[in-house]
């Protein structure tokens, strides 16, 4: 396995940002104190910011090998802020928090950089708090947001940063990067890429992870499953169910945390003691607490029609006459070609179209076990 030799290497076919990123670091006139990485899932926004923050603060540019780089891309270092939220949006405390750690000389390093790494999650009032600061920054420090999409951005925020655009990575880079950085056989590596269509990080885990390239298997399989009306309606059922457990696995001890820490701050750990607001704090953490776990349910099931979708993908590139060994799902060719000998074009799209409505009606709170039902059943009995 090859030893990452500079702070870019795990920048995935982004060579156009990565040209753009070094000139900053090392051209002053070409340096700016705003930034805003923009890509899709997968593209590696955050890991632009962390290499860039390293090049930054490196006296070498981003060596990669010095105590420097190692700690700004472990986040350690002491002049690399990194700010990142499991909650739904990014609060006005939190934001004035970094706003009073941008305005402070930087320690050690040449620059005080602040990275939020879900920036399209600051809510209105928290960006009031970070304009000022982008509108007058310190002459030292450096923000940099990373977004999906540059609209996804409050548009006052948007115009005073410098956006760099992050693309899907190749599957041959993807291949490349998982062969050298994480050792992964050649053949292997080029499954989960294909698979993971770009994410280079949900290539890695399919790629190590076994469980993972089962569970993926078992959804990619879901369309022969739906056999009877009952049927879709119990692949819903456990479909949604098995979202919402993983969404309570992910936060169970967090909110068990949190909570703790909130008796402690309202001194409801001592005896006697009930501040009057006690009630109402409580209240507010389970009602914040409720909407992240509704999150990362609702990102589970997107995970799931994501995945739904590279099927009917196939099915319609085989329709359309693509050579069966460019599917994304490579261990299904046979099943992929006898769907698309059974089917139409016109069926195919529709069910594409079907899955993209039901991401839809679930971004806009439509209960899941209800969008999942007509989905399967609509997926199950294809419009002519």
């Amino acid at each position: 396995m090859s030893v990452t030799t500079n702070v870019w290497a795990d920048l995935v076919g982004q060579q156009r940002a990565v040209q753009t990123l070094k000139r900053a670091a090392t051209q002053p006139g070409a340096m700016t104190h705003a930034w805003l990485f923009t890509g899709p899932p997968g593209s590696g926004r955050s890991v632009a910011a962390r290499a860039f923050a390293a090049a930054l603060q490196c006296p070498n540019g981003g060596c990669g090998a010095c105590q420097t780089c190692r700690t700004c891309l472990s986040g350690a270092h002491p002049d690399v802020v990194i700010c990142r939220t499991e909650q739904l949006s990014i609060g006005i405390a939190e934001t004035r928090d970094l706003v009073d750690k941008a305005s402070k000389r930087p320690m050690v390093g040449p620059w005080q950089v602040l990275i939020i790494e879900d920036a399209d999650r600051v809510g209105d009032r928290a960006a009031d708090a970070l304009l000022k600061s982008l509108e007058e920054p310190p002459p030292r420090t450096v923000w940099l947001l990373c977004a999906p999409n540059a609209d996804d951005m409050i548009v006052t925020i948007r115009s005073r940063c410098r956006e760099v655009r992050l693309v899907t990575p190749s599957d041959e880079a993807v291949v490349e990067v998982l062969t050298r950085r994480d050792g992964i056989s050649h053949d292997d590596a080029w499954q989960a890429a294909r698979a993971a269509q770009g994410h280079i990080g949900r290539a890695r885990a399919l790629a190590r992870d076994a469980e993972a390239r089962a569970a993926r298997q078992r959804i990619v399989d879901l369309p022969s499953t739906w056999t009877s009306l009952a049927a879709c309606l119990n692949s819903a059922a456990e479909v949604v169910g098995q979202a919402q457990a993983q969404a309570e696995a992910q936060t169970a001890e967090l909110d068990q945390r949190e909570r703790q820490e909130l008796e402690v701050a309202l001194g409801l750990t001592t005896r006697g003691v009930r501040p009057r607001s006690a009630a109402a704090a409580m209240s507010h953490l389970e009602d914040e607490q409720k909407l992240r776990g509704k999150r990362l349910q609702r990102d589970a099931l997107d995970n799931v029609l994501t995945e739904l979708a590279t099927w009917y993908r196939d099915v319609l590139a085989v329709q359309s006459g693509v050579d069966a060994s460019h599917v994304i799902n490579i261990g299904s060719v046979t099943q992929v070609q006898a769907a698309a000998a059974a089917s139409t074009v016109a069926r195919t799209t529709g069910s594409l179209d079907a899955i993209l409505a039901a991401r839809r009606a679930i971004d806009t709170s439509v209960a899941p076990l209800l969008a999942m039902e007509s989905l399967f059943v609509d997926l199950a009995h294809p419009a002519s």
